[in-house]
């Protein structure tokens, strides 16, 4: 599992996996599942992260 954090865009990604996206889910405001060609969830994007997590993690994941 690998993090990065986008701080101009304030968005923080979670990669679960090496395999490509191929299909993306908002499952609720700010937040994406990656998915890959098995329909297996590759990936999280959390948009507007500063509001969503602390500072820690996002300085962590830079």
């Amino acid at each position: 599992m690998k993090t990065a954090y986008d701080p101009e865009v304030d968005a923080l990604y979670v990669s679960l996996s090496d395999r490509p996206s191929v299909e993306s889910e908002e499952i609720s405001p700010g937040v994406v599942f990656d998915f890959d060609d098995d329909h297996r969830l590759v990936g999280i994007e959390l948009l507007n992260a500063r509001t969503r997590l602390a500072t820690d993690a996002l300085v962590a994941a830079e």
